[in-house]
């Protein structure tokens, strides 16, 4: 599998690309090979041995599969170390364009925990303390702000802001508000896509960081073509 990599940065010790969908971004029992990653230390070879994780070389922060933007990765440990840091830290401005079903309000915060779901592994669901019927399930504090920047006929376009990295921490919470990212398979419903869209309106545009030797960076990419052709055909 031929697998590009679409690189908009690159120094001695980070990567910026901006990843298309369908594409996973490490390895897993389900997809052991044919990633981004695969393509990355065919490139970087001395990747391999960065990162806390042989599955994940390099990799500090994941976009999931069928999610489209920008991505950075650490070519050595030093810089993989400081990274991590930033994220952990809470220092990395992410933003995001997601085509959402319905009208949410003009912009709102939601604050919930996330927990993976009991009944389906690759799904996270909300979790409300103290009112769940199980117990056992704990989950981790989530919170993302938005904006609405464009309305359409049963569509909004809205920015997203995540301010903690959960998995599918955008797409669940605005599932939780009524409002579910357009294509999205797995918390989207039954609903049918606009007409074109074959995977979920979520892009991430915006990666403002601070970088190894402490150099402030700001990375920001259009909209793909395919995403650009959708909003089109919503506004004929």
């Amino acid at each position: 599998m031929n697998i590009p990599l679409n690189i908009i940065y690159e120094d001695d010790a980070v990567v910026v690309l901006n990843k298309q969908a369908g594409i996973s971004v490490h390895p897993s029992m389900n997809e052991p090979q044919g990633t981004l990653s695969d393509a990355l230390v065919a490139k970087y070879p001395k990747m391999k041995t960065v990162g806390d994780d042989p599955m994940r070389p390099g990799i500090v922060h994941r976009l999931d599969k069928d999610t489209s933007g920008l991505l950075i990765v650490a070519k050595n440990q030093e810089a993989f170390e400081f990274l991590k840091r930033e994220w952990q830290e809470g220092r990395v401005i992410k933003k995001y364009l997601a085509l959402v079903w319905g009208r949410p309000k003009e912009k709102g915060e939601i604050i919930s925990e996330l927990a993976r779901s009991p009944k389906d592994f690759r799904k996270r669901i909300v979790v409300n303390p103290g009112k769940n019927k199980n117990k056992e399930l704990k989950g981790k504090l989530a919170i993302t702000e938005y904006k609405v920047v464009r309305k359409y006929a049963n569509f909004s376009l809205v920015e997203v802001y995540p301010k903690t990295g959960r998995m599918h921490q955008i797409r669940v919470h605005m599932a939780s508000i009524g409002c579910p990212v357009a294509g999205d398979k797995i918390y989207g419903g039954k609903r049918k896509n606009p007409e074109g869209l074959t995977h979920q309106f979520l892009y991430a545009f915006y990666l403002g960081i601070v970088l190894p030797g402490n150099k402030k960076m700001a990375f920001e990419a259009d909209l793909p073509e395919d995403l650009r052709d959708i909003l089109t055909k919503l506004e004929k």
